[in-house]
Order: structure tokens, then C-alpha cells, then sequence
């Protein structure tokens, strides 16, 4: 199956975690059953890490990434959303594959929002 990033966002900026958001909801239930996806960014060309963050990097809860590298293809990207996507996973990665790294950025979150 082959989604077309553009039209699920609705424009050529994928910046943010709503739009994310879309892009997760529309491709997980297949992923989840083992089947192949096609992401194709043909007309997007604005990236923010938080929008791949909610696109791909939390498909690292329920999935390896060997999983994902063999069922989800991305087309398309500029080598600009390329890099953004290369730091997503690696970071999602170590999210969810270590939990002292999980905690320690819970800890981080938290001081923040109270203002330490």
C-alpha cells in the first residue's frame, strides 16, 4: 500500500504532532498486520523532528526495527528529511529499548515544566 504524505497532511509542511499523529493512525493497522507500507513525500518539503516523532518513532513501541525496516518504505524524502528521520529513530530506538534513558527523560520533562 502506498500513502501519500501530502494528501493524509494536507499540505508540503510535515512539522507538526497532529499531522504526525495522521500519518501513525493510517499506516499502524497495516503495519500491524505484517502488511508493507509505502510513504511517499513527493511535494512535502518542510520537516520537523516532532512530526516524525509522532509518525514513525513511536511505530518503535509495538515494533523491532528490523520489522520496520523491512515493512515500511519511505520514497521521496529529501536527503534534509532524511537526516530529521535517521535521528527520530535512532532516538526513538534508545527511548524504548532502554528504561533508564526513558526515566531520565521523563525526570528532564518534568523539571522543565516546573520551571527548575
Amino acid at each position: 500500500m502506498t500513502c501519500i504524505v501530502r494528501d493524509i497532511i494536507g499540505g508540503e509542511d510535515a512539522i507538526t504532532l497532529d499531522d504526525g499523529q495522521k500519518v501513525y493512525d493510517r499506516v499502524h493497522p497495516d503495519l500491524a498486520a505484517g502488511h508493507s507500507v509505502e510513504l511517499d513525500f513527493a511535494g512535502v518539503s518542510v520537516f520537523a523532528s516532532q512530526f516524525f516523532n509522532a509518525a514513525l518513532g513511536q511505530l518503535l513501541k509495538e515494533h523491532k526495527p528490523e520489522d520496520l525496516n523491512r515493512l515500511l518504505r519511505l520514497s521521496n524524502l529529501s536527503p534534509v528529511g532524511l537526516a530529521v528521520v535517521r535521528r527520530v529513530i535512532e532516538n526513538a530506538k534508545r527511548y524504548y529499548s532502554e528504561p533508564n534513558y526513558r526515566e531520565a527523560q521523563r525526570q528532564v520533562l518534568q523539571a522543565m515544566s516546573e520551571g527548575n
